[in-house]
């Protein structure tokens, strides 16, 4: 049988579709427009199938009332101006020993990376390259450009993507965003950034098992 390219295309276009949601969940304090992408029938199904759960008052009640509670659990959680949770990747990764900090070693490692990988910040950009929803963005540029090289039959092209991609899911990704989610867990007092960080978590441990090498680390 020959190669089923479109197959091939539309596993790595639903990949990227996949990191940029949950880029777009980290990034920012979530807008209705997302909301209600979230409520609609599509993401629910899929969200059902995969037995997460967002919570009654998420789908039920009004879409403003929702935004409302999460723009103050997002920022409670991640901004502050009390205790937080730091969504980078130098704050949760171990250096010499110890936790990094802001601007660490691991924060110019993803920037020399992904500025290696062809890519350039947007200069309204002030974030910090390392911050979780930068690098699952990156993710979901590479996971892109695979779907794009497979559409054109290009497997040399497409696998090399995927080596990229299973670089950076070793190199940073998967040594850090675990014990980020399991904070998140652990201070959320609403379910849906509970629920959104336990589906990140088990989905780049899929992606771990799915393009990683098997004796990764």
């Amino acid at each position: 049988m020959g190669t089923d390219w479109k197959t091939l295309a539309d596993g790595a276009k639903t990949r990227s579709e996949f990191y940029g949601l949950l880029a777009t969940v980290f990034r920012e304090e979530p807008s209705e427009a997302l909301i209600h992408e979230l409520r609609g029938p599509r993401l629910a199904g899929t969200f059902s199938g995969m037995e997460v759960e967002l919570g009654e008052s998420f789908y039920n009640d009004p879409e403003a009332e929702v935004r409302a509670s999460l723009v103050l659990e997002f920022t409670r959680l991640f901004i502050g101006p009390g205790s937080h949770i730091s969504a980078h990747e130098s704050v949760f990764a171990e250096v010499d020993g110890g936790l990094g900090g802001l601007w660490g070693a691991k924060t110019v490692e993803v920037k020399k990376f992904i500025e290696a990988a062809g890519l350039e910040y947007e200069q309204r950009f002030t974030g910090l390259p390392d911050h979780v929803s930068v690098e699952l963005e990156f993710m979901q540029k590479l996971t892109g450009w695979e779907a794009d090289q497979w559409s054109r039959q290009d497997r040399t092209s497409a696998e090399y993507c995927q080596s990229v991609q299973r670089m950076f899911l070793e190199r940073h990704l998967l040594c850090w965003v675990s014990q980020f989610c399991d904070a998140v867990m652990a201070q959320a007092d609403i379910p849906f950034y509970r629920a959104m960080a336990e589906l990140t978590k088990n989905y780049l441990a899929f992606e771990r098992q799915s393009i990683a090498p098997d004796d990764a680390a």
